[in-house]
């Protein structure tokens, strides 16, 4: 793990609590991420909690950035519903991300104490998939 910390993503944050303060209602959508991709425009999206084990967040930014043609981003955010705070990415949402965006940034931490951190510094010694696929002929 490298520990090397990036400078943190304010605006990011804002617009990812403000989704979730706005469009997060009841159980089925609880978490909002936020993130920018390399021309500066942000992308926000909510995870769709369904108990067959639904998209995160994270997930769900994913296809909306490709949707509207998004493929680089730079960093990302979660945010809880109710004022809960950044959240961490769980460890499906790590691998995926990766896969997508392995330069990728994500904000972590909690209150006064966020940081940015490369996508890798959240999955040391770990699987790329790129890394293991046949190569054509």
């Amino acid at each position: 793990m490298t520990t090397q910390t990036h400078p943190v993503d304010h605006e990011l944050i804002r617009a990812a609590a403000q989704v979730a303060r706005t469009r997060c209602r009841g159980d089925n959508h609880t978490v909002a991420a936020a993130a920018r991709d390399r021309d500066g425009r942000i992308i926000t999206a909510v995870n769709a909690y369904h108990f067959t084990g639904g998209p995160c967040a994270e997930l769900v930014l994913i296809g909306t950035a490709a949707g509207q043609g998004a493929y680089e981003l730079e960093t990302i955010v979660a945010v809880g519903d109710r004022e809960r705070g950044v959240i961490p990415p769980c460890g499906r949402c790590r691998q995926a991300l990766l896969d997508y965006f392995p330069g990728l940034k994500v904000i972590v931490g909690n209150d006064d104490r966020v940081r940015t951190v490369p996508i890798t510094d959240l999955l040391p010694e770990t699987y790329v998939w790129a890394d293991h696929q046949l190569e054509e002929e």
